[in-house]
């Protein structure tokens, strides 16, 4: 039907290279018919992989998705270092990184995995007094960014490289949310003494969605659409209602002593329907609702 709302929910988006996550968001815009889509976590223009997209009342869930846990497959080059930390920017410095030794090489990645205090890329999104620290670089300030703690769970080597004095490694990387991979590769080269940056990078997993289950560019209008309750239900785990208590969630009421039926401090509030209430936290021994989805745009 004619100027009928798109049913929400969330769908999985495999970026390519060379646009922004603004530019696939543009595009979902026109192949849904909505302007109420949002995204869970930027990708650089150069980076490729996992994009999850927020539909109509989907989007209120993003903000439990950005947070997550993800992997990245990425292309380490030592010896080269660049003023973005990354192959779009210019090269700053050149150092033969033929002595360095893949022993080198692992002690050094060591080093940067586990709990670790990281200085992100100066062209990173974060923004400094109201500006995006890209912007700021771009208009030629020098950008001093606050070290942030992050947690590196994996950095594997899957392959080395060795050709002209330059030294390719292809990595996986396990990392919280707020992790950057060119800052990894900045400081690995850093510590080797030869500079390194990031040639390729690809966003293979947020939390539990996984970019072998999203769609192209081209296949959006087909795409198939997780909906709210399923995609609450596998970022933060499910609690079944009864008729009463749904409707006391949506008009602001507690669920008297029901804390014990949570195990995590959020749920996702699942109707005899199965349609999504809302997230729920705990207070005290109660359960309130922290989120309420729009009832006809729940399912």
């Amino acid at each position: 039907m004619a100027g009928e709302k798109p049913a929400a929910g969330v769908v999985l988006v495999d970026k390519p290279g060379g646009m922004t996550s603004h530019d696939v968001v543009a595009r979902a815009r026109r192949a849904f018919g909505t302007r109420k889509i949002g995204h869970a976590g930027t990708l650089d223009p150069m980076a490729t992989g996992l994009l999850v997209l927020g539909v109509e009342g989907a989007t209120r869930l993003l903000t439990f998705i950005v947070g997550l846990d993800k992997t990245y497959e990425a292309t380490i080059r030592l010896g080269v270092t660049t003023d973005s930390d990354d192959a779009d920017g210019q090269i700053t410095d050149e150092t033969d990184a033929s002595a360095v030794r893949s022993a080198d090489v692992l002690s050094g990645i060591a080093a940067l995995t586990g709990p670790i205090s990281q200085v992100p890329s100066r062209v990173s999104a974060i923004k400094v007094g109201g500006k995006r620290a890209y912007d700021l670089a771009r208009e030629g300030f020098q950008v001093e960014l606050a070290a942030r703690q992050v947690t590196v769970s994996r950095f594997d080597v899957l392959a080395e490289r060795r050709e002209g004095g330059v030294i390719d490694l292809d990595v996986v990387v396990d990392c919280t949310s707020g992790t950057y991979i060119r800052a990894l590769a900045r400081d690995l080269g850093a510590g080797l003494g030869v500079g390194g940056h990031l040639t390729a990078l690809r966003r293979t997993r947020i939390g539990p969605f996984e970019v072998a289950d999203a769609a192209s560019l081209d296949d959006l209008a087909d795409a198939r659409r997780l909906s709210p309750a399923s995609a609450a239900q596998a970022v933060i785990g499910g609690l079944e209602v009864t008729a009463d208590e749904a409707r006391d969630l949506r008009h602001g009421k507690r669920l008297a002593g029901a804390a014990v039926r949570m195990g995590g401090k959020h749920a996702a509030a699942i109707d005899p329907e199965g349609v999504l209430v809302g997230i729920v936290e705990r207070r005290g021994d109660d359960l309130k609702s922290a989120m309420n989805m729009p009832e006809e745009q729940s399912r």
